[in-house]
């Protein structure tokens, strides 16, 4: 996971500051990185009209910024690009911890959380290639690159990893005097994101 953990330091603000179990929180920005970097799909949320909404989006990291594409027909994006506040997730879920009691059963996970304000990217190629790549590495240079009229159909928006939280949640179960006399079988059930076998499908007209 890179460089040791760093736990219970805050390398954001008072905002993104962990106070339930701070010591589940990371100051490691190798760990923040593969946290992004390992995850496929994160969700950006939003307020729009008092309402939140959160929006499940393909990503990708380039340096310090997360990037990510919408529709220009989109309400929600538009706030976005208008500089809305926003708030963006993505977790890992490694395993289940199972412990005698049921208040103890939890999981392992690691997880990002980003607070700001996107900005537009006005030069979207570099960009929708880094979201790309990070989907299926090696597949922009082989597919038709956008057309002017999808460029210009498309919101490319850009998010700084300037105020963030970090949470790595990786112990054993958890026991208390009052499980005695209660014997399930305690541990952990490891969990895996794997691709199958790609299915080749007929294309459409």
């Amino acid at each position: 996971m890179g460089t040791p953990l760093d736990r219970g330091t805050d390398r954001g603000t008072d905002r993104t500051r962990v106070r339930r179990l701070p010591e589940l929180q990371v100051d490691d920005v190798a760990v923040l990185h593969g946290i992004l970097d390992a995850g496929t799909v994160g969700h950006l949320s939003i307020v729009h009209d008092g309402q939140p909404y959160a929006i499940p989006v393909a990503y990708g990291r380039s340096g310090s910024t997360v990037l990510f594409h919408g529709s220009t027909g989109s309400r929600l994006f538009r706030t976005l690009a208008g500089g809305a506040p926003c708030c963006f997730t993505v977790t890992l879920l490694d395993g289940l911890v199972l412990a005698r009691s049921a208040f103890e059963t939890s999981m392992h996970y690691r997880s990002v959380m980003v607070l700001g304000s996107c900005t537009v990217v006005e030069d979207k190629l570099p960009a929708l290639s880094v979201i790309s790549e990070h989907i299926v590495p090696g597949r922009w240079a082989l597919v038709r690159p956008p057309s002017r009229k999808e460029l210009a159909a498309t919101l490319v928006l850009a998010l700084a990893l300037d105020e963030v939280s970090v949470k790595v949640s990786d112990g054993p179960p958890s026991t208390s005097p009052e499980d005695a006399g209660f014997e399930p079988w305690t541990g952990v059930v490891p969990f895996r994101v794997a691709r199958g076998e790609p299915i080749e499908c007929e294309e459409e007209a």
